[in-house]
């Protein structure tokens, strides 16, 4: 073969792959320029500036139920992982609006975490954007709802706590009116009557002090109170308690311990424990009244030697009208308000209030405070002093 025609043969090859080539390459541009045609998903006008200003958790899903956009508060809830919506009911309901294009609401409690450990309360409102897309904007009700329920629960027991000493005194009334040629039956009659318009009396008085605690800002209406002077008045304010049933009340020495806080109701707080102590303390026995301060906290101990508390009960004595002994309660005219109380008031001074008992060995009920700051100043922190109340047992330690 001639070697002209090999030449030719040659540059025919490479004109051909020369033309494969640039096929290939006008092919991958053309591919190149048509994929930033497959956009995301977006938003009509105006809506990402609207959405930032709602003051709610919000997700906006597609048509497959995919998360278009979600805001921080929505991931927060636990609504929203990664593009995906976590709870069915929201998807459902987001079915329903894009399929009947009409808004709906409506409220749920949802798992919270993807374990689902606690839950949240959502008030859920989904609407269609646009003509692809459903908005769902929730608003967090937990909070709200669980104080409804705190509110509802209150009203029903106080209705029903105060329905027994009511109830009492309208049939007392009525048994001394029948009994009035009776002299010995009046007087016995008048004796309860007395006792159960003291309960009455008493259970209102918690009430309203619980009322107080709601409105009473101690950061801003508080100033410096000595602990000592409260604590001693306390214990003036059981006397009477404590003579009836011959208790003898120690209250050790304090010296100079200044807290901040609303001093009416510290001593409602600090009368509480004490009170509580000697109602439960059998008779010709001693309740010990304990402070001392370390890391700048002063700590209010009030030691009895009742009967104890078992360790389930320990998990409730804080709640509002629970009772360890509901008969003895009402023998010794207890309200079930009183240890609520001096959690409440604790809480709204920034300490705690804490047991440590065991049935058969008394209790001790321990609060802490913060020092006032002036003081704590003042004084070193690694240096605690303690005072012990005389006849009280040594301070123990809170299981």
């Amino acid at each position: 073969m001639n070697d002209p025609l090999w030449l030719v043969l040659a540059g025919f090859v490479g004109l051909s792959l020369g033309v494969l080539g640039l096929v290939a390459y006008r092919a991958s541009q053309r591919r190149r320029v048509v994929l930033p045609d497959v956009l995301e998903p977006t938003l009509p006008e105006g809506t990402a500036e609207i959405l930032s200003i709602v003051g709610r958790a919000f997700v906006v899903v597609d048509e497959v139920n995919g998360v278009v956009r979600a805001n921080p508060a929505a991931y927060a809830y636990g609504l929203v992982r990664g593009h995906t919506v976590v709870h069915q009911e929201l998807l459902d309901l987001a079915g329903r609006v894009r399929t009947d294009g009409v808004i709906e609401e409506k409220q749920f409690e949802l798992p919270r975490g993807p374990l689902g450990q606690g839950a949240i309360v959502v008030h859920v409102r989904v609407a269609p954007l646009a003509e692809r897309y459903v908005l769902l904007l929730a608003d967090d009700r937990t909070e709200i709802t669980r104080t409804e329920a705190i509110r509802n629960d209150f009203v029903a027991n106080v209705s029903h706590e105060l329905k027994t000493p009511v109830g009492a005194i309208s049939l007392l009334s009525e048994a001394i009116e029948d009994a009035a040629e009776d002299e010995a039956a009046v007087r016995r009659f008048t004796k309860r009557l007395h006792k159960e318009s003291l309960r009455l009396a008493a259970l209102v008085q918690d009430i309203i002090e619980l009322s107080r605690l709601q409105g009473t800002d101690v950061v801003l209406q508080g100033r410096p109170v000595d602990v000592g002077r409260i604590l001693a008045e306390a214990v003036d304010r059981n006397h009477l308690t404590a003579e009836g049933k011959n208790i003898k009340v120690s209250l050790g020495q304090v010296d100079d311990v200044v807290v901040h806080g609303d001093p009416d109701l510290l001593m409602t707080a600090f009368r509480n424990l004490v009170d509580n102590a000697i109602r439960y303390s059998p008779e010709n026995t001693k309740v010990g009244v304990g402070v001392r301060v370390r890391s700048n906290l002063v700590e209010i101990s009030v030691t009895d030697q009742g009967p104890g508390i078992s360790q389930d009960d320990q998990e409730r004595i804080f709640e509002r009208f629970y009772r360890v002994d509901a008969a003895r309660s009402r023998q010794t005219g207890g309200t079930g308000l009183g240890l609520s109380i001096v959690k409440h008031v604790m809480a709204n001074h920034g300490g705690e209030v804490t047991v440590w008992s065991q049935p058969g060995q008394g209790s001790t009920f321990t609060v802490r405070l913060p020092v006032y700051e002036e003081d704590a100043a003042t004084e070193p922190s690694d240096a605690p002093e303690t005072h012990r109340a005389e006849g009280a047992a040594e301070p123990k330690e809170n299981s």
